[in-house]
């Protein structure tokens, strides 16, 4: 590395949030928390993070309060005493650590398949009966089920305020309910919540204003969404800057605060004639902070097996990238996925520049919490 590391750790600062550094431990789903409920091993898992320098934590994915909202086993949930019990026990271990945390809210639609806990008769749910364009699963959501879901984000984020955390975000990305709303793949939706790029909105739009209505105007909101969906790596919401300004204005009127604009690569271009990516395009349309995310800190072997198709070339793009993209305030944070899941001490080790100590990430790390 030959560049100052000095943009990466400069604080952040967003209404009542205080952030020691740019970079944020990306949510990653673990499946450790049996019944729902985060144990010691999960308030361990968060802690060494932040003891090794971590701003921001954003916890895995956290079910909401609706009978669908899960789709893999031992997933915690952020509902329920036990539960948010569990979470407390974590939001008290990463402040006494110097860092702050949000969790994800998220609820997976017709990623479900009948026969997943809590309730394996429960169906997914979506915009349209549609785990994929041309591919059914579960049942499409009714009006009053609309309602249940927005509720049950509403109720989550005041929770999250009453248990401590610092923030929340709201996840729209890859695929899930939110973004199989926003997908016109998956929404055939005829009512006002289909259709046009406002009406495919309007249910997200919904959720973030009663999220705001619920925690009040000073508290952070981050809302996850990205191009890509794990049906369909190459799936694209929009296809142009006009485009995704129009797609971004209803989100930031409702109250979202912070975007994490989810991408498989940090460093690669969203629009032709820009070398900006997607967060550095939503921030420049926007104005208001964003987080990038992708492949930050992993091999080009690792990036090569697990995102690119046979035809795609790899080419791993560095540290100091990343670290120019945030010295010209392309993007104003950074979250770290699998490079922290595997070296809780990533962080430390970069700042010191004692790469050569760094764990690279194996998938059979998964199987465990570090």
């Amino acid at each position: 590395m030959s560049m100052n590391l000095g943009p990466m750790f400069e604080p952040f600062e967003l209404h009542n949030l205080k952030l020691r550094n740019r970079v944020a431990m990306a949510p990653m789903t673990r499946n450790f928390s049996p019944k729902g409920v985060p144990g010691e091993n999960v308030v361990d898992y968060y802690r060494r993070r932040a003891e090794a320098g971590v701003g921001l934590i954003i916890t895995e994915g956290t079910t909401v309060n609706h009978a669908g909202a899960n789709g893999y086993p031992n997933v915690p949930a952020f509902h329920g005493e036990e539960a948010l019990a569990g979470w407390k026990k974590v939001v008290d271990a990463v402040h006494e650590a110097g860092g702050a945390i949000f969790p994800q809210l998220w609820h997976v639609g017709a990623v479900r398949q009948e026969g997943t806990e809590p309730d394996p008769s429960e169906p997914g749910y979506s915009p349209s009966g549609l785990f994929a364009p041309g591919k059914p699963n579960g049942k499409a959501m009714s009006k009053e089920d609309i309602q249940d879901v927005i509720k049950a984000f509403g109720d989550a984020a005041q929770d999250a305020k009453a248990l401590g955390f610092d923030g929340v975000e709201i996840h729209g990305a890859h695929g899930y309910l939110l973004d199989q709303f926003l997908w016109e793949g998956t929404n055939q939706r005829d009512d006002e919540y289909g259709g046009s790029m406002e009406n495919r909105l309007r249910f997200v739009v919904e959720i973030v204003e009663e999220v705001r209505h619920r925690v009040g105007p000073e508290y952070p909101i981050m809302l996850r969404f990205s191009q890509w969906k794990q049906q369909d790596y190459e799936a694209r919401l929009v296809n142009s800057p006009e485009q995704l300004e129009q797609f971004l204005k209803p989100l930031v009127e409702a109250g979202v605060d912070i975007f994490h604009a989810s991408t498989r690569r940090f460093w690669e271009p969203e629009f032709e004639g820009s070398d900006l990516n997607l967060a550095g395009w939503t921030q420049k349309l926007t104005g208001i902070p964003t987080m990038s995310v992708g492949s930050v800190g992993l091999t080009e072997d690792f990036i090569s097996g697990t995102f690119a198709s046979k035809k795609e070339a790899v080419e791993q793009s560095g540290i100091d990238e990343l670290v120019e993209r945030l010295t010209n305030h392309e993007f104003e944070l950074i979250a770290v996925g699998r490079a922290l899941l595997q070296d809780p001490e990533w962080l430390v080790k970069v700042k010191e520049g004692r790469l050569n100590e760094v764990d690279a990430f194996a998938k059979k790390s998964l199987a465990k919490l570090y």
